[in-house]
């Protein structure tokens, strides 16, 4: 019976020590939500592209900037959504939205996001578009997987699969479309499904 309580009382130090240094009221319906987002903004974008007069995008076009604006768009809804649901998980939960380890979740989130944007950035303004999603792929990847450490650490395994795809699509550049359908529309839906079965629905 000691030996019953004693491992007991282990475990729960171990659950109060890992909440208290990682954020894990990230929801997985809005990781859901943002894959949905993608896929509707990118079918919006392939439709005007493949129905311009000239079939495809260059920077000072109207069509560029009107998918610009989806793109934007889209990441302005998936952020608004994931703060929603995920400051609506915590309270429900009764865990703090704005702490220590939201603050390093964020830090190390942002770092690599807003390195690989400047970057790609750089590389547009040189007129290089070939490898634009192969790079939004993989920087996406790895501010995935330098966050996880500080949150629910499933989303490393989401954070490996975009770098892939980016290396992959690096490789055949002309299928970058795709390959940003794959990785932001399907991918959040896949692994989103899996976060809201395993940590959202009580069992």
């Amino acid at each position: 019976m000691e030996s019953k309580n004693y491992l007991e009382d282990i475990s729960e130090i171990k659950n109060m020590m890992n909440k208290s240094s990682r954020f894990i009221s990230l929801s997985g319906l809005s990781g859901i939500l943002a894959g949905i987002y993608a896929l509707i903004g990118a079918s919006i974008a392939y439709y005007l592209v493949s129905n311009s007069v000239r079939g495809y995008l260059i920077l000072d076009g109207t069509i560029f900037r009107i998918c610009a604006s989806i793109l934007l768009g889209v990441a302005f809804l998936s952020i608004g959504t994931g703060v929603l649901l995920t400051t609506k998980k915590a309270k429900k939960n009764g865990e703090k939205i704005w702490d220590t380890s939201s603050k390093r979740l964020l830090f190390n989130f942002l770092t690599p996001l807003i390195t690989g944007g400047i970057y790609i950035l750089i590389i547009l303004n040189q007129e290089r578009y070939g490898h634009t999603a192969a790079l939004m792929l993989i920087f996406y990847g790895l501010a995935l997987i330098s966050a996880s450490k500080y949150s629910i650490g499933d989303i490393r395994y989401l954070g490996f699969t975009e770098v892939i795809l980016g290396l992959i699509c690096a490789f055949l550049p002309s299928y970058g479309f795709w390959f940003w359908v794959i990785g932001f529309g399907i991918m959040h839906i896949f692994y989103g499904t899996l976060m809201h079965f395993k940590y959202d629905i009580k069992k």
